[in-house]
């Protein structure tokens, strides 16, 4: 009885651990990525606001039964420049086991499907949840 009570009281303090821990970053370079279920993990990407162009999730989408996006905050340059610079991150939850690609693009006026035009930047990255 005693081991049961002192397993459950450490599952309960690795999950808050785990939850205000902050989430894994990574960069362009990193294009396989390896999470567990249930993890937050964001991507680091140079974001020039004031140049007009902007990060997408590319088709083909990922599974959405393996990787979920959920949203993008900016880091600004400190101290701020002209009005551009700094990073993005992109929010990604790794919803269940498997393997998906993931495909970002920083274009102008551009879809999900959008072609490779003049300027636009290309990401690939492989994540596996486990």
């Amino acid at each position: 009885m005693i081991a049961v009570a002192i397993a459950a009281l450490l599952i309960a303090v690795h999950t808050v651990i785990s939850r205000l821990s902050e989430p894994a970053v990574y960069d362009a370079d990193s294009t396989e990525i390896a999470v567990g279920p249930g993890e937050h993990f964001e991507i680091q990407v140079a974001d020039g606001r004031a140049d007009g162009f902007r990060w997408i999730i590319a088709a083909p989408r990922p599974d959405p039964a393996v990787l979920r996006a959920s949203g993008s905050h900016v880091d600004p340059d400190e101290p701020p420049s002209s009005g551009a610079g700094g990073s993005r991150y992109l929010d990604f939850v790794a919803v269940g086991a498997g393997r998906t690609d993931l495909r970002l693009l920083r274009c102008r006026r551009c879809t999900d499907g959008a072609g490779v035009a003049e300027g636009t930047q290309s990401l690939e990255f492989r994540v596996t949840v486990g």
